[in-house]
């Protein structure tokens, strides 16, 4: 729908500043449709180009997106800290949340944590870093990199990508984003000012054909989820890999990989580090061992993590030794088989039932199913008036078709068959009653 705030301002910078301070108090929300350039030039007495370069501001600063006929919209999560009681999706009491994206089942961190405790070691400005028993024990974890690979440690996956955009990008530089693929990446490429290339992706991961026709559009660096891709489950095979290292070789682009589930993921990992001269391999600790332990293990090529590593100093410094030496805790004690295979039975069991109904499901690994829709704005009202409470594809798309994402980390067995009934139902346009 059209926004009813009122833009003001008579330069530029001070529409930019109306538009921001709209999103900052909730009166402009996700999705909202901006007048066109003509109309707004109009409506404040203002040149045509004025205009223009207001919203070429807020587009490269992350905060609108141009959706060609459909006009200009605010992103949904603009790179600027709202009112959160005036926004976000409130989920109603008595429908189940399979929109949050969160693993459900978690190790205790109490025992863990008072261990860490218990140690009394603190560390100083003069020697924090990467604690050496981290180091060691990531590289016995990782045991694929290639030889020489340097290794660090980030705040979490988001943090390591906003930390690589920075040092190794610029803003405007095209950047092969998979699609559909996870909105919290797609949203941090465009808080960087970067221009977004889709790039098609399958059970298999990002298919060949499209790496192919994004490297031919010059891009600078190209993301690939290799196990548990959000939204879709994806997870790059073998094969694949083969064949998308086929497409890298030789390219001068920055690769990097998101071990999206980590310890979650049950498939093998086919990595392509090393592919290129300029590579970086992510594994966050959040989906395994909880969202609040943000720290994410961070491998490449030496060039390119001393970059990420001088960049840090310049601002955090270091990555708590407390939240290290908790992973490396949780690396000795904590056992995630149960609930990589609990995941995989209510993924396998939910793909199932919705394709006995008739409709395609995708879901290898992880904690996501991605399911290809006609129209998501019908669906996800049928679904929330059933009691069930879906993800948008539109936050995960920049080009592939509709879609919505199902988190299975709060279903249970006994929800399965219920909500595939209710999918159906809301997918074909008929009521359903339990």
């Amino acid at each position: 729908m059209a926004v009813q705030y009122q833009i003001s301002g008579k330069t530029a910078a001070e529409i930019v500043r109306s538009v921001e301070d709209g999103v900052r108090t909730g009166a402009l929300r996700a999705g909202d449709l901006l007048p066109t350039v003509r109309a707004l030039a109009a409506e404040l007495s203002v040149a045509a180009n004025t205009a223009a370069a207001a919203y070429q501001q807020l587009r490269q600063r992350g905060i609108v997106e141009t959706q060609g006929r459909h006009g200009t919209r605010v992103r949904p999560e603009p790179p600027i800290s709202a009112d959160r009681s005036t926004g976000g999706p409130v989920v109603p009491d008595g429908v189940l949340d399979l929109a949050l994206g969160e693993p459900s089942l978690l190790p205790d961190l109490g025992p863990v944590l008072a261990h860490v405790a218990a140690q009394g070691v603190t560390a100083n400005y003069r020697d924090a870093g990467v604690l050496p028993e981290l180091a060691e024990r990531a590289r016995e974890r990782l045991p694929d990199l290639p030889a020489d690979a340097a290794l660090t440690v980030v705040g979490g996956a988001l943090d390591g990508l906003d930390l690589l955009f920075s040092t190794m990008l610029r803003p405007g530089d095209p950047v092969g984003v998979e699609d559909p693929g996870w909105a919290a990446s797609l949203d941090l490429v465009a808080a960087h000012g970067l221009s977004v290339v889709p790039i098609p992706v399958d059970d298999d991961g990002p298919t060949p054909q499209g790496l192919r026709a994004a490297l031919q559009k010059g891009v600078k660096a190209v993301i690939v989820t290799t196990r548990a891709q959000n939204p879709t489950g994806a997870a790059v095979t073998a094969q694949r890999a083969r064949q998308l290292a086929v497409e890298l070789k030789d390219r001068d682009v920055l690769l990097i990989e998101d071990d999206h589930a980590a310890e979650l993921a049950a498939v093998p990992l086919a990595s392509l580090a090393g592919v290129t001269p300029r590579w970086v391999f992510l594994r966050s600790a959040s989906k395994p061992y909880g969202p609040d332990l943000r720290i994410a293990v961070l491998a490449g090529d030496p060039a390119t993590v001393a970059r990420v590593e001088g960049r840090r100093r310049l601002s955090a410094g270091w990555v708590s030794t407390v939240l290290q030496r908790t992973l490396v805790r949780l690396w000795e004690t904590a056992d995630t088989s149960a609930a990589a295979r609990e995941y995989d039975a209510r993924r396998d069991a939910l793909v199932a039932a919705l394709r006995a109904r008739g409709f395609t499901a995708h879901g290898r690994t992880g904690i996501n199913v991605w399911i290809p829709v006609d129209d998501e704005t019908r669906v996800l009202t049928a679904l929330r008036d059933s009691g069930y409470a879906v993800a948008p594809g539109s936050l995960h798309r920049v080009a592939s078709p509709p879609g919505v994402r199902v988190t299975i980390a709060n279903v249970t067995q006994a929800d399965i068959e219920p909500f595939a009934d209710a999918f159906a139902a809301a997918a074909s346009g008929r009521r359903w009653t339990v």
